[in-house]
C-alpha cells in the first residue's frame, strides 16, 4: 500500500548551474546554488556553528554572540530568516503573553506580528546578526560531519571549506546535520497506535477538500481511462495507519494590486492540462477566490481543495539530496505559477474567476532577486528527531505537560493535506487535521537535544523529538524563534560548564532564560465569564 500512495515526481528540466559567486537576477529562483569549486582549503574556527540561517537559525546564533560566544551562521542559500522573511508574514501563535526574548525583540522592530513585508523582516534579521557580531555564510551547503565518539568536530561544506565548532545548532527545516551526525529520526506520519494518538497517520478532514462529488478519471466514470494529474494512482489507506507522507509544501505569496504589480508569469513547462482537475471543480460549483493584498495561503482559493499546496509532489524532499531537491522546488514553482496564470488567462476558467486572479499580481519592491516569487519553499515538516523525549498529541491536549521548558506553543494542532485519493469514486484530500490546544503548551528541553549516546553537543530547534501530530503545532515560526535563542543559551552555557548539553542543568538553563525575557510558563486561563440570569 504504502509503496504506490508515494506520488511520483514530475520530470522537471534544469537550467545550467550557476556560479555561486553571480549576482541574483530576476529569474534566479532556486533551492540550491552548486559551488563554483570544490577545494576550498578554509578551516573557520568557533564556539557555536549554527547550520541553517531560518529565523530560529538567527535567534539561536545571535544568543550564542551576546552570551560571549564567537558565533558562525552558515546557510546553503542567500537568504536568512526563512519562512519569516519569505513570505509568511501572517504568523500564526506568537501573542506577547508567551513571545518573549529575541522573538519579542525582532516583532518589536517590525512594529507589528502580522503583516510585515518579507524585505523588513530579514533586513531586521541582518541587522541583529551584525550587531551581535555574528558571521554569516551564504551558499554553503552541508557534504558531511565528522565526529569523534558521540561529538560532532566539524562539518564539511560541498566547497571544502572545514568548519569546527564545540557546539552545533541544526536549525533547519529538514533536520540535515541532525541526519549527517548519524541521530535517530523519522519521516512521514505514525499511526495512531505507536503514540497512543487519535489523529495521527491517515486522516480525512472535512477541511481543505472536496465539498462537492468530483469525477477522478480522465473520462468521468470510467476507471480505464486513467486518473487525471495530482490523483494517486491507488487505494487509501485505513484510517489511522502510519505512512512515509509529508503534509504537502507552497509559497506563500505577497501579492499587490494588479495596477501596481507584475503580471502572473508563465513558467517554463507550463501545462494547462495539469489543472484539469480544477477545472472540474469549478464545473461543479466551486468559485470561491479570496485573495487579498499581501501574504497569501492555500485556503484563499477553492476551499482549500485545490490550492497553491502541490499535493504528493514532496513526498521524497525530507531526506533528499540537494540536486534532487532542487528538481522538487522547480517542480513546485512550475505548478504553483502555472495555476495563477491558469486562473488569470485560460478560457476553461469562467470570466469572473480570471477577473478576480487578474486583479492581483506579484509584488515589485519585495523579493527583487526573483521576480517577485518567494525564494523559500515553505516546508512545513520533514525529517523530525527521535530522542528521549517525545512531543505528541497527548501535549496538545495537555493531557502531558513538559516541565522542563524551553519554549512555548499555542497554535492549534494543524496537518495540510498529504495525498489526493479516489473514495467511492469521487475525489478526496487526505491528511488534513485541524485541532486546538487544550491551552499553550511547553516545549521540553529533552526534545531538542538527541539521546546522549548519538551526539552530546547538537540541539535541533524546527525537526525536534516529536510525532506527525505533536510537531504540527510546534513548527510555527514565533516558536522557532524561540527554541532557537534557548538553544543558543544552552550551547553557550554548555561550553562554560564543560559538559554535554544533556547533562547541563536544567535549572541553570532556566535561570538564564528567564533573565534575558524568555516566557516559559503560559499564562493562566482566563476565567470564563458567568452567564447572567435573565
Amino acid at each position: 500500500m504504502k509503496s504506490i500512495r508515494h506520488s511520483l515526481l514530475l520530470a522537471v528540466s534544469l537550467a545550467g548551474a550557476l556560479h555561486a559567486q553571480e549576482a541574483p537576477k530576476p529569474s534566479d529562483l532556486r533551492y540550491y546554488y552548486p559551488p563554483a569549486k570544490t577545494d576550498s582549503k578554509e578551516v573557520i574556527e568557533v564556539d557555536v556553528c549554527v547550520y541553517g540561517g531560518t529565523s530560529g537559525g538567527v535567534t539561536a546564533a545571535v544568543q550564542a554572540a551576546r552570551m560571549g560566544k564567537k558565533a558562525v551562521l552558515v546557510e546553503l542559500g542567500r537568504h536568512v530568516g526563512g519562512m519569516t522573511a519569505g513570505g509568511l508574514s501572517h504568523t500564526d501563535g506568537g501573542h506577547p503573553s508567551i513571545t518573549g526574548g529575541l522573538a519579542g525583540e525582532f516583532y518589536k522592530k517590525m512594529g507589528k506580528r502580522r503583516g510585515f513585508r518579507p524585505s523588513e523582516a530579514e533586513n531586521a534579521y541582518l541587522a541583529m546578526l551584525k550587531e551581535a557580531g555574528v558571521k554569516v555564510l551564504f551558499e554553503h551547503p552541508l557534504k558531511s560531519a565528522e565526529k569523534n565518539g558521540s561529538r560532532i568536530t566539524e562539518i564539511v561544506i560541498e566547497n571544502g571549506t572545514r568548519i569546527r565548532a564545540k557546539q552545533f545548532i541544526d536549525a533547519t527545516y529538514e533536520g540535515d546535520l541532525m541526519a549527517a551526525a548519524g541521530v535517530s529520526y523519522t519521516v512521514g506520519r505514525e499511526s495512531n497506535s505507536q503514540y497512543g494518538e487519535t489523529i495521527n497517520g491517515v486522516i480525512y478532514g472535512p477541511k481543505d477538500n472536496f465539498d462537492k462529488p468530483v469525477d477522478p478519471y480522465v473520462k468521468p466514470g470510467d476507471p480505464s481511462s486513467g486518473l487525471l494529474p495530482g490523483i494517486t494512482n491507488g487505494p487509501p489507506g485505513k484510517v489511522g495507519e502510519g505512512d512515509k507522507l509529508m503534509q504537502a509544501y507552497n509559497f506563500r505569496m505577497w501579492l499587490e494590486p494588479a495596477e501596481n504589480a507584475i503580471p502572473w508569469p508563465k513558467p517554463a513547462g507550463y501545462d494547462a492540462g495539469r489543472y484539469a482537475l480544477l477545472v472540474r471543480y469549478i464545473e461543479a460549483g466551486c468559485h470561491h477566490t479570496r485573495l487579498h493584498q499581501g501574504d497569501n495561503n492555500n485556503h484563499h482559493m477553492f476551499n482549500g481543495a485545490y490550492s497553491t499546496d502541490n499535493i504528493g509532489m514532496n513526498h521524497r524532499w525530507p531526506e533528499a539530496g540537494h540536486a534532487e531537491r532542487e528538481k522538487i522546488f522547480q517542480d513546485h514553482v512550475t505548478y504553483q505559477q502555472g495555476l495563477m496564470y491558469f486562473l488569470a488567462n485560460d478560457p476553461q476558467v469562467p470570466d469572473a474567476i480570471r477577473e478576480k486572479v487578474k486583479a492581483w499580481g506579484l509584488p515589485k519592491d519585495e523579493f527583487t532577486g526573483t521576480g517577485g516569487w518567494p525564494h523559500q519553499l515553505y516546508v512545513r515538516e520533514a525529517r523530525r528527531m527521535v530522542s528521549d523525549y517525545v512531543m505528541t498529541q497527548h501535549h496538545g491536549r495537555g493531557e502531558v505537560v513538559a516541565e522542563d521548558s524551553i519554549s512555548i506553543a499555542s497554535y492549534q494542532m494543524d496537518s495540510h493535506n498529504t495525498a489526493r485519493v479516489v473514495v467511492d469514486g469521487k475525489v478526496q484530500n487526505e491528511g488534513q487535521t485541524y485541532e486546538n490546544v487544550a491551552r499553550p503548551l511547553p516545549l521540553s528541553y529533552r526534545a531538542i537535544t538527541p539521546k546522549e549516546s548519538e551526539c552530546t553537543n547538537l540541539s535541533v530547534i524546527f525537526c525536534v523529538s516529536a510525532s506527525h501530530i505533536g510537531l504540527s503545532t510546534l513548527r510555527m515560526e514565533p516558536v522557532l524563534m524561540i527554541t532557537g535563542q534557548s538553544a543558543g543559551t544552552a550551547a553557550a552555557l554548555a561550553i562554560d560548564e564543560g559538559c554535554s548539553l544533556q547533562k547541563l542543568p536544567y535549572p541553570k538553563l532556566r535561570d538564564r532564560l528567564l533573565a534575558d525575557g524568555q516566557i516559559l510558563v503560559p499564562p493562566p486561563p482566563k476565567p470564563k465569564e458567568e452567564k447572567k440570569a435573565k
